[in-house]
């Protein structure tokens, strides 16, 4: 469902003309359109199915002998997202850490970065992102397990309200085999690891994208 911008832009200048600003000075003359061509890219996973990115596999059991199967999981660390909060369409932005436990077929490392930006291209709450992330990878790549963490810095809480510009919100989303305690606390290591090599200018580790 595309995002209806004409309306936007409308709805818009009305907006400006409710919080009694002109929407015809020079300065605000072109906000309407603008705006409207910002909702078209911050709203336009709605309606979108977020697994969609996955239906392109990659087959790593056969390959150079001996043909194995992958037995532990695949992480990416540090995807930057952003979405907007539903309930004041203020933005809220951070980084996400996905993994999967795979079966016989993987999927370009590029394609969970996909998933995310479509489950986080709509109205949305941190919590409610984290775990349609989760349910997408593992319906769509019938994953043993999947685990997501989010960590997000969220504008209605930096620049309104209670006004806390250092806080931020860490929430977590595991499926199957990653949903046990240990293994959750297993990918919460690689992920303190990977944070802490940043921070020391240490070396990260390159992955496969597709």
């Amino acid at each position: 469902m595309a995002v209806d911008t004409e309306r936007v832009a409308a709805l818009t200048r009305e907006l400006l003309q409710a919080i009694g600003e002109d929407p015809d000075r020079p300065g605000l003359r072109e906000t309407p359109a603008r705006v409207a061509q910002a909702a078209a890219e911050l709203y336009g996973g709605v309606g979108a199915d977020p697994a969609a990115p996955l239906a392109r596999t990659i087959d790593v059991s056969r390959g150079p002998a001996p043909e194995t199967v992958p037995t532990g999981a695949v992480l990416v660390r540090d995807i930057g997202f952003r979405s907007m909060c539903e309930h004041h369409l203020l933005p809220f932005e951070g980084r996400a850490h996905i993994a999967y436990l795979p079966g016989e077929r993987v999927v370009g490392l590029g394609s969970l970065a996909k998933v995310l930006d479509i489950a986080s291209s709509r109205p949305q709450v941190q919590e409610r992102l984290g775990e349609q992330v989760a349910d997408a990878i593992a319906s769509g790549l019938d994953a043993r397990g999947v685990f997501v963490m989010l960590d997000a810095e969220h504008e209605c809480m930096r620049a309104r309200g209670e006004r806390r510009p250092d806080s931020s919100t860490v929430t977590v989303a595991a499926r199957g085999e990653l949903a046990t305690e240990a293994a959750r606390a297993e990918m919460a290591a690689y992920i303190i690891i990977g944070v802490q090599n940043a921070q020391t200018g240490q070396p990260q580790m390159k992955g496969r994208d597709a």
